[in-house]
């Protein structure tokens, strides 16, 4: 994988310089990807929503965790409303819920035009319907390496979900191609994805045991 990105650490692999490598390519990407216009977001997004669509068409009939996007990470929404509105059996859309901050997500059932309301991070989340466990979790990434890891906002809420579902759902990293680097400098505690779906493709791993 050509990396976008390259950062160099201490040859004893340092954690303070790997902490501070991370902070710097999450700060490095997030520039990036906020300083894509609004016609560019908007064709990236519907390309990312296309791959996934034609690349995982079962999605349509499981339970799917999206997140609602921030920072401009791509927007899942146009493709969730599809989905809701083709009503297939099995079909259920679910937004993260953070419950505490040391603690995995829960997750609840949204459908659009449902009420939200701002989490203490201010991100949108349902304010009502039941809770279930997703089988898939689409899940967003500021940068991903050739191993499959991921960077994210460093509250490591996904990585302590993957550890404590089972069974563990399977995991797509949602992203731009501009969040291809080289490596992430992965922590012990890093889950690794499935896979990852941008505007130009899909990039699988190899199955997480």
């Amino acid at each position: 994988m050509q990396g976008q990105t390259r950062l160099e650490i201490s040859p004893e692999n340092d954690v303070g310089d790997t902490r501070i490598a991370r902070r710097t390519l999450r700060a490095q990407v997030l520039s990036a990807r906020e300083a894509l216009a609004p016609e560019q977001h908007e064709a990236r997004s519907a390309a990312v929503c296309a791959g996934l669509e034609q690349a995982y068409p079962e999605l349509v009939s499981q339970r799917v965790a999206f997140c609602w996007p921030i920072r401009n990470e791509p927007d899942l929404r146009p493709l969730i409303a599809r989905w809701t509105a083709a009503a297939q059996p099995g079909f259920m859309a679910l937004l993260p819920v953070v419950e505490a901050p040391d603690r995995p997500l829960a997750f609840r059932r949204w459908q659009p035009g449902e009420a939200l309301q701002p989490d203490r991070y201010g991100i949108p989340t349902p304010v009502a319907g039941e809770m279930a466990k997703p089988q898939v979790l689409l899940i967003p990434i500021n940068a991903f390496d050739r191993e499959g890891f991921r960077l994210g906002y460093g509250g490591g809420f996904f990585d302590r979900t993957l550890a404590l579902l089972h069974p563990r759902p399977l995991a797509i990293g949602i992203g731009f191609d501009l969040a291809r680097v080289d490596t992430i400098f992965p922590a012990a505690h890093d889950m690794r994805l499935d896979a990852v779906v941008t505007e130009t493709g899909v990039f699988s791993f190899p199955p997480v045991r």
